[in-house]
């Protein structure tokens, strides 16, 4: 059985504040959570919720997310964002912290735009050695959601990974994002063997919860199940119904998974 990690800037906002999501997640029977960024949040409540719970905090995000490689080229405000990530990451008891490419910077191509991330992110392996927070990448679709986004296809995420070729570095592999993209899953997740460290889910299209788009779930976590992950499940995806409605079908299909 998966563990399913409900994203809590998504889902459980009736409860309120971020503490209290956690805590409504926990009553419904969830033991993960994710979020996006730490840094517009109280930190001493949401670990405290964590803790009162023993809710597992699966990822958050680094920033900023999409502007740090356009227009300019200076990389500070990456490691600087990536920096306080891991310092909440370790405050909050999270073992990895989600990354993005960026646009790219203008007047390369994007054989050298990846060269310049392969070196940043490989930078940033090194400054963080040893703090037992691992990184992983995700590609995201620029067909719907992210014009521009220079890692759009996951190869492109595989590529930069394994050209880093660390332990602490890998993918994050979004069903929703890898679909929108026109992407196989299937044959997305075998050509991304060893590298995929983390998953995330939406229906599509859509972007909803399991159910409200034309995915077959069944199969796809079969599939996912066959590749060998069997890490948690992040879901990120916009409920059309009440929190706890949207993960019905999601929880049943995972428990057979």
């Amino acid at each position: 059985m998966y563990q399913l990690s409900p994203n809590i800037e998504l889902l459980f906002k009736e409860a309120g504040e971020p503490d209290e999501r956690v805590r409504a997640a926990a009553a419904a029977g969830f033991d993960a959570v994710e979020m996006w960024f730490s840094t517009d949040k109280d930190l001493d409540a949401l670990g405290k919720a964590l803790a009162d719970t023993g809710v597992q905090l699966t990822s958050l995000l680094a920033g900023p997310r999409m502007g740090y490689t356009y227009p300019g080229t200076d990389l500070a405000p990456f490691h600087e964002g990536l920096d306080t990530a891991v310092t909440h990451a370790h405050q909050l008891g999270c073992p990895r912290v989600v990354l993005a490419s960026g646009l790219g910077f203008p007047g390369m191509n994007r054989q050298r735009n990846h060269q310049v991330i392969i070196d940043m992110f490989g930078e940033a392996v090194e400054r963080h050695r040893g703090s037992g927070v691992e990184f992983v990448l995700e590609p995201v679709n620029s067909r719907v959601d992210h014009p521009g986004a220079l890692t759009d296809r996951t190869e492109d995420a595989v590529a930069v990974a394994r050209a880093i070729g660390d332990d602490s570095f890998g993918i994050l592999y979004d069903f929703y994002h890898s679909i929108a993209q026109g992407e196989d899953p299937a044959t997305e997740l075998a050509n991304a063997a060893g590298t995929v460290k983390y998953v995330q889910l939406a229906d599509a299209p859509g972007r909803g919860e399991p159910g409200s788009g034309s995915v077959d779930w069944t199969a796809q976590l079969a599939t996912l199940r066959a590749s060998g992950y069997d890490g948690p499940i992040g879901l990120e995806y916009f409920p059309t119904v009440p929190s706890e409605q949207s993960v019905q079908r999601i929880k049943a299909i995972a428990a057979e998974a």
